[in-house]
């Protein structure tokens, strides 16, 4: 049997798909999995064993030819099931001219109508999470055991990243791709100055949050507080993360990238909230989270570029003490 599972959102979004491998290399341990996904987030899967194979689209550089060019490659893979987890124009379009035998997706996508199989997408239920959601869309395959998200950091991500866990720390990762997403720089600042002093602390992030990171540092009283932003690739973060006595992160990738590896982790919720299906879902993870009841949150599913009250108080009336709390002294 040969699968193709095509999610080409964001790397959050990418890594939430892992259990839908783990369950159809369970259910199907000679099944030929492929998987399609947008630029750097091919990184994510380097030696992944239950993958044959993963295929890129560049979005950003002539989508739609590129489009046509990957729906042209995957019809000659012949594939017998092709299954969509976004819920998009673009992606409904490639399932349907895959030329597969079976085509599988949520309702939400504007093509579904033409699809073997449709699954519903609803989110706002408590006890769902967007992995279960996912797992929906191979019922037809008999597959419904719940696996956990996980990738696969190799031997050398453990060893490049080995010189940073000489004694304890913790790691924070302060950027977001939205700004109500985002816990305040000036409210990580104030938790790194209360942190004990025999704690590092690590930013993570890419290259392109290296001045949040830069800002962070230079305002913090710490001198324990270390810049790896754009220094490690995405299994190396992972990996990093792994031994962290706590991992703090925004509602955001790097949220899924602890949960991948089960790392600790205490997620922040500013403008969105648990109850969307995105916690973390590590063996040991805390969500934080404003206790006053502010009738404007959640503004949105998703982040949103500015408060719309104006007032951001999702954010600033979490006070600093409640993300301490979670650490494990040592």
């Amino acid at each position: 049997m040969k699968v193709l599972i095509i999610q080409t959102a964001s790397i959050g979004d990418v890594i939430l798909v892992t259990p839908m491998l783990e369950a159809i290399h369970h259910h199907y341990a000679e099944c030929k999995t492929d998987l399609l996904v947008s630029g750097g987030n091919a990184s994510l899967f380097n030696e992944h064993p239950f993958l044959n194979d993963v295929i890129t689209w560049n979005k950003h550089n002539k989508k739609y030819l590129n489009m046509i060019r990957i729906i042209r490659h995957i019809r000659k893979r012949r594939y017998d099931h092709v299954i969509t987890v976004q819920r998009f124009f673009s992606s409904g379009a490639i399932t349907l001219f895959s030329g597969a035998k079976e085509t599988s997706g949520f309702d939400k996508n504007p093509l579904s109508r033409f699809f073997t199989h449709r699954a519903k997408h609803v989110i706002g239920n408590e006890d769902v999470h967007e992995i279960d959601r996912n797992l929906m869309l191979l019922r037809h395959l008999g597959v419904n055991t719940r696996f956990p998200v996980k990738l696969y950091p190799a031997e050398d991500d453990y060893k490049r990243t080995s010189e940073y866990k000489k004694g304890n720390y913790i790691t924070i990762a302060p950027a977001s791709l939205w700004f109500t997403k985002a816990y305040p720089a000036e409210k990580w600042i104030d938790f790194i100055d209360h942190l004990p002093n025999n704690l590092a602390c690590y930013i993570l992030g890419s290259g392109n949050d290296n001045a949040l990171a830069e800002y962070i540092r230079n305002k913090t009283s710490s001198s324990g507080v270390k810049v790896l932003t754009g220094k490690l690739s995405l299994l190396e973060t992972a990996a990093l993360m792994k031994d962290a006595v706590m991992n703090y992160t925004n509602d955001s990738a790097p949220l899924h990238l602890a949960s991948s590896v089960d790392a600790p982790v205490t997620a922040i919720y500013c403008s969105t909230v648990p109850g969307f299906g995105f916690g973390p879902l590590s063996g040991r993870s805390f969500i934080v989270e404003v206790e006053e009841n502010l009738s404007c949150r959640p503004c949105g599913i998703h982040g949103r570029e500015s408060c719309p009250e104006g007032h951001f108080k999702c954010s600033y009336l979490i006070d600093t003490s409640k993300l301490i709390s979670k650490i494990e002294f040592v």
